[in-house]
């Protein structure tokens, strides 16, 4: 099969629409999915432990035993990332993403039959093995957009394709409360859930493919305009690339998208799980509108996110600003925007919810710029490794995310006293401060030079010259 990779950038095919916007379309469907599956539970947990008119079982958990719950998919989450990552660098991520949606599916509809015959411990059990099986998705998305996305359309596709966890959440918030309220009950979440992840199975099995010289459908205009203009080798290059370890972890601006992924998580996770608990026990809102009002800063954020990917891609295409400032503008605007509203929403007296929906909103609405920020360096620096950088940085993020609900039960001993939350709530901001802080200072838009390392067999070649050189002589 031709490869089409030279030097010089191929214009775009005439036509504006090609198989790269429909692999971005079904990863952002997989994200979507994924975070409905995810976010399930923390709508659901209120149901599950909550008085219902249809008679479906109600589970006196307390509160330390749900901050479990929601903390164990993280448990499994972490694991896969990193080898995630390696596999889907070296082999493609088409099979991985594939298995990982499959068997999400399946866990997903065994959730209500584990928490009616094993309790608590079941419903964990299912939760870590979501985690693991989910931990193959972030990794396998970076790799696909390292080879899919061409670098002037990066931020626009990249952020298409992360805001699905918004759009995701937005769902899975508004249709949990209104499942749960009806008489299809708090099991009808995961049955939802579960199938949507086999449905979007199907299609990935027609449609999807790691590479575009690997896809059935794209044309080759398409497939020369996107291998030329994406700084990503084919996966038979890939599969000779070894993995430069060393070059990873002596890079400073690796360190800063570690830094500012763990407080991204922190932060992020902390208010999308705790956020249905505030909205009931602080502002008082019932079932059925706490999932509505949950899901109303997600909303936000999934609007603005695309209005910031705009931004970016016009401010760089016209060379307004570089990529690398364009990088540390958005994602302070990310950080440091919901550390001021969330300082904001920590002295706001009771009783003013409007207000407190309003800060809310800001807040996360505001961190949607984070994926043209440092979700976005990943393939910055390294379009080869991206899915491996990605690994790295999620898996020791996901440890920060396994803390955001636990360290909700660690300093909230009264959950309806908002200044209970305030602790939860400086913990969030001092880690957006000092996360962009870090990622701001030491972060840089070039492709680093261990982007391109030598090959397994190099050193034997290597040592081929060398003989080659010596009988010359």
């Amino acid at each position: 099969m031709a490869n089409f990779r030279n030097d010089t950038p191929s214009p775009k095919p005439d036509s504006t629409f090609g198989m790269r916007h429909v692999i971005a379309f079904l990863l952002f469907l997989a994200i979507t999915v994924s975070y409905a599956t995810r976010v399930s539970m923390s709508v659901a947990i209120v149901a599950m432990t909550s008085p219902n008119d249809y008679e479906y079982p109600v589970f006196d958990w307390e509160k330390s035993i749900q901050d479990t719950i929601l903390s164990s998919f993280f448990w499994g989450y972490i694991v896969l990332q990193v080898p995630a990552g390696m596999l889907a660098g070296r082999f493609g991520g088409n099979f991985l993403i594939l298995g990982g949606m499959v068997c999400t599916g399946i866990v997903n509809l065994l959730v209500p039959v584990a928490a009616v015959h094993g309790n608590w411990i079941a419903v964990c059990a299912c939760r870590i093995a979501m985690g693991l099986t989910q931990g193959l998705l972030y990794p396998c998305v970076h790799g696909f957009l390292g080879h899919w996305a061409p670098e002037a359309e990066r931020s626009r596709l990249g952020t298409f394709v992360y805001a699905g966890a918004q759009l995701g959440t937005i769902i899975e918030m508004m249709t949990s409360s209104l499942l749960s309220a009806s008489r299809w009950g708090w099991p009808s979440v995961f049955y939802v859930a579960g199938i949507s992840c086999i449905a979007w199975s199907a299609a990935w099995v027609v449609l999807g493919s790691s590479t575009p010289g690997t896809s059935r459908w794209i044309s080759k205009e398409e497939r020369k305009y996107i291998e030329t203009n994406a700084a990503s080798n084919d996966i038979e290059s890939h599969k000779k690339l070894s993995t430069p370890w060393k070059g990873i972890w002596t890079s400073l601006p690796f360190w800063a998208i570690l830094i500012a992924h763990c407080g991204q998580s922190l932060g992020f996770w902390t208010l999308l799980t705790e956020l249905p608990s505030y909205m009931s026990n602080v502002l008082k809102v019932n079932i059925k509108d706490n999932g509505l009002l949950s899901a109303l800063p997600y909303l936000a954020m999934y609007l603005l996110s695309f209005i910031f990917s705009w931004l970016a891609d016009f401010l760089v295409n016209r060379n307004i600003i570089s990529k690398v400032t364009s990088r540390k503008i958005f994602n302070t605007i990310a950080f440091w925007g919901p550390a001021v509203a969330l300082l904001v929403l920590s002295y706001l007296p009771p009783g003013h919810l409007a207000l407190a929906v309003v800060i809310l909103t800001i807040t996360v609405g505001l961190n949607g710029a984070h994926y043209v920020g440092f979700m976005l360096s990943h393939l910055d620096l390294s379009p080869n490794f991206a899915s491996t950088l990605m690994g790295i940085t999620n898996a020791v993020a996901g440890i920060f995310s396994i803390m955001a609900p636990l360290s909700v039960s660690a300093v909230v001993r009264d959950q309806t006293e908002a200044s209970e939350w305030r602790k939860v709530f400086f913990i969030s901001i001092s880690m957006y401060f000092l996360g962009n802080l870090f990622y701001i200072l030491f972060i840089t838009g070039d492709v680093q030079k261990w982007n391109e390392p030598a090959y397994d067999d190099d050193e034997e070649n290597g040592n081929k010259n060398e003989e080659e050189k010596v009988s010359k002589f």
